[in-house]
């Protein structure tokens, strides 16, 4: 079930985003599942640049909001401004009307701000002044956010950071591809240059393909098994919840397709596993910090597979 599509798509990401296989396959499963992208790292390290190029290489209408400290949630959702002309009040939509949001920097926004983005990502729609008004399909939040020990940020509340299929992290670039970044051609305008692979029904089409990769029976008890025991390990506040389990699958299940599966393996689910954990699993010790790829491993070393 090759699929030359995602193969392009993805060597075109991969020309501007350099040494980022992994975390690039990441974000465009999380978008073949239907699901919003967190992309949590250092300025300067291309969390931007990713997400316009998502955008343009899937062929989505795209907008961009720079969350700062006085931003309010009209600035997201809307206003309704008085015509005189006709004496009524018209509804100018805010830039979450579109088919990928970019919420950047969003934790330097106050919850309130923050929270004007719930009903989107998770009805995909939006009521503002006693109307709900329908999103456009498909509909993606990708937000990007600075690591909360720097200056200036509001942590993400639980729920709002449940909303988010994956969290990953792009980090440094390697020497290799960082020299390449270096001597090669300004960034910015091989974006501005890209053009689109498919078109936004054609997206719509590889997500139901993706919806509709086999999780046998036996690969469904893993994923239970890995939550159970999330549940009751004592070094977690809580464990993973059902719409965990939930995203877990269904990130798998867009893995597979990229490898041009119809099926999911135990590897698929294990690959995916610390990106959806890390913004999930919160340790008892508040004080702690996680490094998630090794709390993903050990999870997979204590629980078996069916």
């Amino acid at each position: 079930m090759r699929l030359p599509e995602l193969e392009a798509i993805l060597a075109d990401i991969n020309r501007i985003i350099l040494g980022k296989e992994r975390p690039i396959r990441l974000a465009l499963a999380c978008l073949l599942a239907r699901g919003h992208l967190l992309i949590e790292d250092l300025p300067g390290v291309g969390k931007t640049t990713l997400a316009h190029v998502l955008a343009r290489v899937l062929g989505l209408d795209f907008q961009r909001i720079q969350f700062t400290s006085d931003m309010l949630p009209a600035d997201i959702l809307g206003i309704s401004i008085f015509d005189r002309s006709t004496g009524g009040f018209h509804f100018h939509p805010g830039p979450v009307f579109t088919q990928v949001v970019l919420a950047d920097e969003i934790n330097r926004a106050t919850p309130k701000a923050q929270s004007a983005l719930l009903e989107a990502m998770e009805e995909r729609q939006v009521t503002t002044e006693g109307e709900t008004r329908t999103l456009p399909e498909p509909f993606f939040v990708i937000a990007t956010q600075n690591p909360t020990h720097q200056i200036g940020t509001f942590p993400l509340p639980e729920s709002q950071l449940d909303r988010f299929l994956l969290k990953i992290e792009l980090g440094y670039p390697d020497p290799k591809a960082e020299r390449e970044l270096l001597a090669g051609e300004d960034r910015h305008r091989m974006v501005a240059n890209l053009g689109s692979r498919i078109t936004s029904q054609h997206l719509i089409e590889l997500q139901e393909k993706a919806r509709a990769v086999h999780a046998s029976p036996a690969l469904i008890d893993y994923v239970q098994a890995l939550a159970a025991h999330t549940r009751t390990a004592p070094r977690w506040q809580a464990g993973l919840s059902p719409r965990a389990c939930l995203a877990l699958l269904a990130v798998a299940r867009a893995w597979a397709l990229l490898d041009g599966r119809d099926h999911v393996l135990p590897e698929d689910v294990q690959t995916v596993l610390p990106g959806v954990i890390a913004h999930r699993l919160r340790p008892t010790d508040d004080t702690a910090r996680t490094d998630t790829e090794a709390v993903a491993a050990a999870l997979i070393e204590a629980v078996a597979l069916p």
